[in-house]
């Protein structure tokens, strides 16, 4: 799998595990405040425009400034699946 493709894959899962925690509706607003990513109405990340290890750290921003630690704790299984991915602190 490619590197971009490994990125939209791990995007569209962290978005996924953050609906079953926080909710769909409010896991994809907070997915939608991060402008490089292009999310569709399924929410499944469909192209990420720019840096995409950068975009990746602003979606978890988002997710911990809502509700902490925890957030980085629970996706942890989600990032071991990529380990060819730079590592995101």
């Amino acid at each position: 799998m490619e590197e971009k493709q490994q990125y939209l894959s791990l995007v569209s899962e962290i978005i996924a595990k953050q609906g079953i925690i926080l909710g769909p509706e409010i896991a994809m607003l907070k997915a939608k405040a991060v402008p490089e990513l292009i999310i569709d109405k399924n929410g499944m990340v469909t192209d990420i425009n720019g840096d995409p290890g950068k975009a990746v750290e602003k979606l978890i921003d988002e997710y911990v400034n809502l509700s902490g630690q925890i957030v980085k704790s629970a996706l942890s299984s989600v990032f071991s699946r990529y380990p060819s991915l730079k590592k995101i602190q």
